[in-house]
């Protein structure tokens, strides 16, 4: 049998020159469907099935276009072969750029996925998987990595105005149904507090999101600190939405949101906070999305870490 000689095929991209002069910002792929064993730098591997993005510049103006069979060979060999940490997508980025290095000399990845953590409930013994929409952003360009993490996480919020206002509806309440007692027993008291007109007004909560991103500080090594910057937010706003829930996980719930009133500024307040003390994250972009309950529209606070040349206050990422 005859050994398979490659045909002479016509190369468009290389031989044909620009239909018009310029350079570009981007050239590449997106919403390629990729398996990728991530590593989270607290629970160690986890497989992902990944949306990636991947693209280098061009930087010469009279080329047509990029390699983009090269861009995705090289992801699929890095699938087989690779676990990403920081320091492998370093590596990517700098064999990626090599690929095109008579034509670009800047590259880029953003890689999606969900991560799914088993929380426990917060009273039970039952738990439950939660899924978080993670992106993994990765630039190479002046010779220079950076690298930053996006994670979207739900959690509850308990309006702190319509919580006044609901006080205020259940005391007019209760001195009308005592209005003709000269002196109240405390079981009658007990009894009207778990009677219907005990909760004759309740305030409104709504599901509520905190879409973090960090600029990872050029010190972090191994693992993405994926699951560690979830907990962060989680243990800042102390009211992440459940999973498994039986009565009494329930009941805690609703304590730890009437414990936690808040507008999407006081959320806003306290991620700021918590990621400021984080000296490892260079810099930080923080949308709170709080779903109105009352209103048809959403209610939004913004923060940024405020470092010179870093993230500008943009109202989306």
């Amino acid at each position: 049998m005859n050994a398979y000689t490659k045909p002479d095929m016509p190369d468009v991209a290389a031989t044909q020159v620009a239909q018009q002069n310029g350079t570009l910002d981007w050239v590449g792929m997106s919403k390629i469907a990729l398996p990728l064993v991530v590593k989270d730098k607290q629970h160690g591997d986890y497989d992902a099935k990944a949306f990636v993005e991947s693209y280098v510049n061009l930087v010469s103006p009279d080329v047509k276009g990029i390699h983009m069979s090269r861009l995705y060979l090289l992801l699929a060999e890095f699938s087989r072969s690779g676990v990403l940490t920081i320091e492998s997508l370093g590596e990517f980025l700098k064999d990626k750029l090599a690929s095109h290095d008579d034509i670009s000399d800047s590259t880029c990845i953003q890689i999606e996925f969900d991560y799914f953590l088993d929380q426990p409930a917060l009273k039970s013994e039952y738990s439950g998987w939660k899924d978080y929409p993670v992106s993994i952003k990765a630039v190479l360009k002046n010779g220079k990595v950076e690298i930053e993490l996006s994670v979207k996480i739900p959690y509850s919020s308990t309006c702190p105005c319509s919580a006044a206002l609901s006080r205020q509806i259940m005391q007019q309440a209760f001195l009308d149904d005592f209005e003709n007692e000269e002196s109240i027993d405390k079981s009658a008291i007990e009894k009207w507090l778990q009677s219907d007109r005990g909760s004759i007004a309740t305030p409104h909560s709504q599901r509520s999101y905190a879409n973090v991103v960090v600029k990872l500080d050029d010190t972090y090594t191994g693992g993405f600190p994926i699951s560690e910057l979830i907990k962060r937010v989680e243990s800042t706003l102390k009211t992440a939405v459940q999973t498994a829930v039986k009565r009494e996980d329930e009941q805690e719930f609703a304590r730890l949101n009437g414990s936690n009133q808040m507008f999407c500024e006081d959320a806003a307040r306290r991620v700021k906070n918590t990621l400021n003390q984080e000296v490892s994250f260079a810099d930080f972009w923080v949308r709170i999305e709080h779903l109105e309950s009352l209103h048809a529209h959403d209610a939004v606070a913004m923060c940024t870490k405020g470092v010179a040349n870093g993230y500008l206050p943009l109202l989306h990422r």
